[in-house]
């Protein structure tokens, strides 16, 4: 209180910062190749937007030439949508007037339906006589995060989420990363499942089917980081909390923003089997605010689940390694006790010659000396049915009869 008794003016609040933090990247696997686009990266003190877009090279492996050289409809079609939506929202996203999601949903949906319908009539591409409900005309997927702030002096941002198919956008906050949108898959489960699952994308952007375009609405407060990423660069992981640590872990030593996102792409690089693109933004802070931010979650993941699930994960592997050596050991066990058994037990079963004592009974030993049928005299004892003086008496087999016995009534 002044000595008038009138309380001075107070200034008005600062005003939290807008977006601050800002990389992207575009890791192709053939360089001139990727089927990735690169990604939007905008920003402004009230605004963000950034977005990833795969090209789905299974779906859309049909070749095109362009003048640019022979290019696959996964390589247009995710630059074709990505240069379209950023027109689109550029126009859209004002400062001063919250967006309709749903409505830009539509939108989106229309203008990338109506781009990629031309772009394939231009192309002029014989129809394919392979029939798949697999194979599509220029196919894509897209993960867009469109950002308001929510009033002009908060630090409450408005998150509005785009999304067709299973790129994804994500908040990475102190107490740990949400996945802001869902994936689209036929089978669809948790981020954990759709890991070690093979299902087949249910919703994408395409010239010849029909699509549709997502919408989430999420409320943030700043300070956080966003980001969107493309199947490349999650896919691979062990786990969504080897994600967040793939993303984070490098955060808190790193001498800038570039230097982050370089480890970052060293990192999905060393896993990853898929182009790879990448956009990430941090409203609220610097980038030290956001080291110091986040190396305490940084430290909460590695001991509470990345330290824990690397270990059951190495005993996994332990257990293989002793298994397979177990295995070998058996194999070459197996052989050599065998190898002391088998020549005794197939001495019968290999040719080779005589010992002496089979020697000494050579000749025809079902015929013995004086056996009727080796006397010289032409066998005449065998003839009489007279056995020898020194034959044992056989049976008179002939005498035994095989007539029933009668019976008298």
């Amino acid at each position: 209180m002044s000595d008038s008794g009138t309380e001075p003016a107070r200034p008005e609040r600062d005003l939290t910062p807008g977006p601050t933090v800002l990389f992207g990247f575009n890791l192709a696997k053939i360089a001139d190749h990727g089927e990735d686009s690169d990604p939007i990266l905008r920003d402004g003190p009230d605004l963000g937007l950034i977005g990833v877009f795969d090209g789905m090279g299974g779906a859309g492996g049909t070749v095109y030439e362009t003048p640019d050289g022979s290019r696959t409809g996964a390589y247009l079609a995710s630059r074709i949508a990505r240069d379209v939506v950023e027109e689109r929202m550029l126009d859209l996203l004002e400062p001063n007037w919250n967006l309709k999601g749903e409505a830009a949903a539509q939108d989106l949906q229309r203008s990338v339906k109506r781009a990629l319908e031309v772009r394939l009539a231009e192309l002029k591409a014989p129809t394919s006589r392979l029939r798949s409900k697999l194979l599509r005309a220029l196919p894509t997927t897209m993960a867009v995060i469109a950002l308001q702030r929510a009033r002009r002096s908060g630090s409450t941002w408005v998150g509005h989420v785009f999304w067709s198919g299973d790129s994804r956008a994500y908040a990475f906050l102190p107490t740990g990363a949400r996945q802001l949108s869902t994936d689209d898959l036929r089978d669809s489960g948790d981020a954990m499942a759709n890991l070690h699952a093979d299902s087949v994308v249910s919703n994408a952007m395409s010239a010849d089917t029909e699509f549709h375009v997502n919408y989430r609405r999420v409320e943030l407060e700043a300070p956080f980081l966003l980001g969107c990423a493309t199947d490349g660069c999650f896919g691979y992981v062990p786990s969504p909390m080897h994600f967040e640590h793939l993303v984070l872990g490098p955060l808190p030593e790193a001498r800038s923003v570039d230097a982050w996102s370089q480890r970052v792409q060293s990192a999905i690089s060393a896993v990853t089997g898929d182009d790879a693109a990448m956009s990430m933004m941090g409203v609220g802070m610097d980038f030290p605010g956001f080291q110091s931010l986040l190396a305490g979650r940084v430290s909460e993941l590695e001991q509470q689940f990345i330290d824990p699930l690397d270990g059951l994960r190495r005993a996994v592997e332990d257990a293989e390694q002793g298994l397979q050596a177990a295995r070998e050991g058996y194999a070459t066990g197996t052989a050599e006790l065998w190898g002391r058994y088998k020549p005794d037990y197939e001495r019968h079963l290999q040719p080779g010659p005589l010992s002496p004592g089979e020697q000494e009974g050579a000749g025809d030993p079902a015929v013995p000396d004086g056996a009727a049928g080796g006397s010289s005299d032409g066998g005449a004892a065998e003839d009489e049915g007279e056995p020898g003086p020194d034959t044992p008496a056989r049976p008179d087999w002939a005498s035994v009869s095989t007539s029933a016995p009668e019976v008298t009534p």
